[in-house]
């Protein structure tokens, strides 16, 4: 692997990563954001030390892949926690 395409393997990766740590405020809010607490903290420890280690394409693609399923997820209960509308009540 050249180190060009490694460096770039290591962006993709930390892009990842990065885009999964900026909805932490917004996932915390969310009735069991609680439970990833733990990982958000691994999350930003490996972001600290991914430059050491080594990468594949294919794992990199399955990373990403996995983070816009996650984004995916997230999205209705996100966008629900968002909403700053009244439940139940019809507005007039």
């Amino acid at each position: 692997m050249t180190e060009q395409n490694d460096t770039t393997l290591h962006e993709r990766l930390k892009n990842c990563i990065q885009t999964i740590l900026e909805l932490e405020p917004d996932v915390e809010r969310l009735e069991l954001g609680h439970i990833l607490r733990d990982e958000y903290s691994t999350l930003r420890d490996f972001l600290e030390r991914v430059d050491s280690v080594h990468l594949e394409e294919g794992e990199v693609r399955r990373i990403e892949e996995a983070t816009s399923s996650f984004l995916e997820e997230l999205e209705s209960p996100l966008g629900n926690a968002r909403d700053p509308r009244p439940r139940g009540r019809i507005m007039q």
